[in-house]
């Protein structure tokens, strides 16, 4: 049998030739990125990638080589690809991404859009980030505060994105791609239940609760520990007002204690939440494409091609620049059968070579790319 320390010591003398192999194959593509340059070909050129990677595959000895061939020299192309990326940009190509850098949102005489009716934690949220600087709306859907911000009918709108708990808003995430619409902040709001009723009402008067079935969901336990029988609304501020238009102290809602004070309700009881760390991550939308100067994250979609690997390699535009990616989701395409476009956050600003990199090679990539905000 073979010393384990000689078969080491020969992978090592083998590894210092492949690095150098690997570092003058590297500078050919300095090369090559120079020509593609002068003459504006695309960096990626998949069919003769193809062409070529089925080449040397035939070379090796067996069929298990083979994939390891397939798979080593897909990374070296992707490789190369990602320093023909960074050369272009440092040389001017695709480094502006089109964002103006504000150093502050502009607030004085603006109108801000939210879906729902005042006590809404979308109301909440908007009243305490724009601080009362503003005049305020609200329409009955998520589509029709895009269309007010599109229209300018709206300076911004205010949407729930996520929540801790619950997950994303499928169908913002989804009016974002279709809207040309720009997320520029976000605002985390926590929620906290309350049980609300008629002035003069006791917790031992009531029989019936009002409220998003979420917030029945997350109040589960408080309900049942009381064995109170539960009526959904659309959300948690319409039963609010539900019951304040009511003379019914036998009927109480779970809203937020905004809601209540709007309503004129009475809280009975606070935080009846089961989940004290709920948190909903609202975002700010404008039609114009600007990012505040300390904005810290970019958010982009993109489709792709249905094939092994695909979303690694969009992914590894993110690795390679050291950029750190903060969440991740998908989501249906409705015209393509088991098709998703994917939704990725990452750590950057706008005008970072690293997020020009990433995003370039992506652009490149990927199918249907767009940039959903830098904030």
């Amino acid at each position: 049998m073979r010393d384990l320390l000689e078969s080491r010591k020969e992978i090592d003398e083998i590894d210092d030739k492949i690095i150098k192999l690997f570092e003058r194959r590297m500078e050919v593509c300095r090369d090559v990125a120079d020509y593609k340059l002068k003459t504006g070909k695309p960096v990626l050129d998949r069919k003769r990638e193809l062409e070529k990677i089925k080449t040397l595959k035939a070379k090796a000895s067996d069929e298990f080589y083979a994939h390891g061939v397939e798979e080593l020299f897909e990374q070296i192309m992707a490789m190369s690809r990602k320093m023909q990326y960074k050369l272009l940009t440092e040389e001017g190509v695709n480094n502006d991404i089109g964002f103006d850098i504000v150093e502050e949102l502009p607030t004085d005489d603006i109108t801000v859009v939210y879906q729902g009716i005042p006590g809404a934690y979308q109301q909440q949220a908007a009243a305490e980030y724009f601080n009362g600087k503003a005049k305020y709306c609200s329409v009955p859907t998520f589509r029709e505060a895009m269309k007010y911000v599109r229209d300018g009918k709206a300076d911004y709108a205010v949407l729930p994105f996520e929540n801790s708990s619950a997950g994303i808003v499928a169908d913002v995430y989804d009016l974002l791609v279709e809207f040309q619409n720009y997320i520029v902040d976000t605002f985390d709001v926590k929620v906290e239940h309350c049980l609300c009723g008629l002035p003069g009402t006791q917790i031992e008067e009531i029989r019936e609760v009002y409220s998003h079935p979420q917030a029945l969901m997350q109040s589960k336990a408080f309900i049942e520990e009381h064995g109170w029988s539960t009526v959904e609304v659309a959300n948690t501020a319409i039963g609010a007002r539900f019951i304040s238009e009511q003379y019914d102290r036998s009927k109480a809602c779970i809203s937020s204690e905004n809601a209540a004070e709007i309503y004129g309700l009475k809280v009975l009881h606070k935080g009846i939440n089961f989940n004290t760390t709920n948190t909903t991550k609202f975002i700010i939308i404008s039609r114009h494409k600007i990012s505040r100067r300390n904005a810290d994250h970019i958010c982009i979609s993109f489709e792709m091609p249905h094939t092994s690997g695909s979303l690694y390699q969009m992914l590894s535009h993110i690795i390679y620049n050291d950029l750190n990616m903060t969440s991740i989701q998908s989501r249906p395409i409705p015209e393509k059968k088991w098709e998703y476009r994917f939704y990725v956050e990452f750590e950057g600003k706008s005008n970072q070579a690293g997020v020009i990199n990433a995003l370039s090679g992506i652009n490149a990539e990927a199918l249907n790319t767009k940039i959903l905000g830098n904030y």
